[in-house]
């Protein structure tokens, strides 16, 4: 029985080929001949998962569902769920002007369809496309966004149109001006957005970014010297199926389409005590509206989330990885479209790094000193939508921060205009005949809390100089300042905006439990400094579909399946009414406070492109922290072995001339045995 239970999948584990496989099956038998567009594990109720993992020998393990959406012929679009213990639909809804995530396989029909289509054809020939050469038109198809000339019970996308001279060139350099509406129930063209001052096919030489071109303009610069990461007795975390453990953390990487990775149920063990911190954490929903306000490109506002998947567009890391040193890695496993199997080799890398100092003291009176070297523990994964890469990486400290962290690369999505056309300060020439718009990325990372326990209050701290006048007896100098917090007590209250001057920060508390020092209640603390906020208009487009970027931060009591900011179903939304945040604050009542709680952080960049950033882009980094505040007694990382430690008391023996055996062996161990002169990291060994 001990075995078989062994074998028997984790509640949170993502579903197997087998369960997708046995889903379909279902479903086909049920139904016939559908497209599938979702094959996913339903998250366990949250009450019966918590019950579970207090104890997992006694009480019932949750049972697997797979959600499962499909489109049906004629465009019906059903959401159901699959019991795969029981082998039985359980809810089969027919949905009404709702449109589910587009997959890879529709994306990729669209490029094909344009190529034929008399009509695009024509378009191309005036834009300066010779009719031969329609197998160098490309395109990036997008969903519309929303059109109301079609609305939303029709499947469409929009076709962004590209041109390569050469097969190795970069299409994003030459530009089409034209926008073709596809019609994914009828597989063919039905629109097309010509605007009304043409732009010809741009002339300009190419510039790559691949080995052959940079070889042809001068070559590779050879002044770099190899750097080796190397860890000879492997790593120092654990794999216990999908449940890692590290540096006192331990918690399980989940992954789905929609989000990508997702941790659950992040402890820490705090000196013998396992200390929960987050039931559940993922980068939830993201939107990047772009500036340009001339028709069409007021629809290029991509929810690439909701819209494609995360999980979908994710990279096989076996074809390139930025990751270095010993290197663990996940699998991610998929339906496709017409109801078989695939696999993303290599969808996620676990590593870890040398992380720099980690705290250093030294004494000016003796020179003593003592140093210690952090390493970080990274939950990586790569997606491409389209023309960008994001780089979503969930890194962990030794001190119990969590620093979510993104890179932005990839390429600029490109319009074309005219030579020396003024661009309205819309957009910026990047390259002849290429304007690249201004653009945001915004994204919405959900903490579903479980700071010492489910019952969990939100604060918002600013830190502000003392009320008191200079001169007063409180603040005769006027130099008090201090930390100001206010509660968050409903929903609606809890609808925050960032504020750079005040260093405003946001506090998750369990105020039942109280630090035995400071006796300020056990929190995390929300540390994220860049926070743009959404620049489109009250009222525009994407700030009726994107209700989650209005704000900096909002906070929800916790419901089952409340997972996705924009909705459940984000292509074609109109906005009227706003999909998911919205709805589930409703009229902002409901309390917050002391209770279990889901906090939505919307943050990001806004981007002004400049001819640096093409025609690809070096990587634009974004962090924020999750720091543990008042939630230790101390320090947590003092036990982590220094590079190098001496005392006051070493020093005066050292200069006495009596420092004996064990003095000299306690100064100058850890120097020579784990980072000479404090160049290596405890533990690593770094070849330069």
């Amino acid at each position: 029985m001990g075995s078989i239970v062994a074998d028997l999948p984790h509640p949170f584990d993502p579903l197997s080929l087998g369960e997708i496989e046995t889903a379909i099956n279902i479903v086909k038998k049920a139904h016939g001949q559908v497209f599938f567009n979702v094959v996913s594990l339903q998250e366990p109720r949250k009450a019966e998962m918590t019950a579970w993992l207090a104890n997992p020998e006694t009480t019932p393990r949750p049972k697997r569902f797979a959600d499962v959406v499909v489109i049906a012929p004629g465009g019906k679009v059903y959401d159901g769920l699959v019991d795969l213990a029981e082998a039985k639909i359980t809810k089969w809804d027919l949905l009404d002007g709702e449109q589910p995530i587009i997959t890879m396989e529709e994306l990729q029909l669209v490029e094909h369809v344009v190529r034929k289509d008399p009509k695009v054809i024509e378009q191309c020939i005036i834009s300066g496309v010779a009719p031969e050469d329609m197998h160098k038109v490309y395109c990036d198809p997008w969903t519309i966004g929303y059109d109301e000339r079609f609305g939303n019970k029709v499947r469409l996308q929009q076709a962004l149109m590209y041109y390569r001279p050469d097969i190795d060139n970069c299409q994003y350099q030459y530009p089409l001006d034209f926008c073709p509406i596809y019609d994914a129930d009828k597989g063919e063209i039905i629109a097309i957005d010509i605007p009304k001052v043409r732009r010809p096919l741009s002339k300009a030489p190419p510039m790559d970014y691949h080995p052959a071109a940079v070889e042809a303009r001068g070559g590779y610069r050879t002044d770099l010297k190899p750097i080796n990461i190397t860890q000879p007795e492997g790593v120092s975390f654990k794999l216990t199926g999908r449940e890692i453990e590290w540096q006192n953390w331990k918690f399980h990487i989940g992954f789905n389409y929609r989000e990508g990775i997702v941790l659950n149920n992040i402890t820490f063990n705090d000196k013998g005590t396992v200390r929960p911190i987050f039931y559940r954490l993922s980068l939830a929903e993201m939107v990047v509206p772009y500036g340009n306000p001339e028709a069409p490109h007021h629809r290029k506002h991509a929810l690439d989330q909701g819209e494609y998947g995360a999980g979908y567009m994710t990279n096989s890391l076996s074809l390139g990885c930025d990751c270095k040193g010993s290197i663990h890695y996940m699998d991610a496993e998929f339906p496709t479209r017409d109801g078989g199997l695939r696999t993303i080799k290599n969808a996620i890398c676990i590593h870890e790094e040398d992380a720099g100092i980690l705290f250093k003291h030294s004494d000016f009176r003796d020179d003593s000193v003592i140093v210690t070297r952090g390493r970080k523990l990274i939950i990586q994964q790569i997606f491409t939508a389209a023309n960008y890469e994001y780089v979503v990486a969930w890194v962990f400290h030794q001190d119990g921060t969590i620093a979510p962290e993104i890179k932005l690369t990839g390429i600029l999505n490109t319009y074309a205009m005219l030579e020396d056309e003024d661009t309205k300060g819309w957009g910026t020439q990047v390259y002849p005949g290429v304007n690249a718009h201004n653009h945001q990325h915004l994204f919405c990372l959900r903490i579903d809390a479980n700071i010492d326990g489910p019952n969990n209050t939100v604060f918002v701290n600013d830190a502000v100089p003392s009320e008191a006048p200079v001169g007063s007896p409180e603040n005769f100098y006027g130099n008090g300042f201090y930390n100001k917090r206010a509660k968050l007590v409903t929903e609606g209250e809890a609808m925050t905006d960032y504020n750079g001057a005040t260093s405003r920060a946001w506090e998750i508390a369990n105020t039942n439990k109280l630090n035995p020092y400071s006796k300020k209640p056990v929190s995390y603390k929300l540390v994220s400094r860049e926070v743009p906020g959404l620049i489109p208009k009250e009222g525009s487009l994407v700030w009726k579909r994107a209700a989650f970027a209005r704000h900096a931060v909002h906070v929800t009591k916790y419901r089952d399946d409340e997972l996705w900011p924009a909705g459940k179903h984000v292509p074609q939304t109109s906005g009227e009414p706003s999909r998911g945040i919205t709805e589930w604050i409703g009229d902002g009542t409901t309390s917050i406070d002391n209770t279990d709680i889901v906090l939505w952080h919307t943050f990001g960049v806004t981007h002004f492109p400049s001819p640096e950033d093409f025609p690809v882009m070096p990587a634009e980094p974004m962090m924020l922290l999750l720091r543990p505040r008042n939630f230790f007694a101390g320090n947590p990382v003092m036990d982590v072995p220094p590079s190098y430690a001496s005392t006051p008391s070493q020093i005066l023996a050292g200069k006495q001339g009596v420092l004996d055996a064990t003095d000299k062996l306690s100064t100058l161990a850890f120097a020579n045995g784990n980072g000479a002169s404090c160049c290596k990291s405890n533990g690593f060994n770094g070849t330069h």
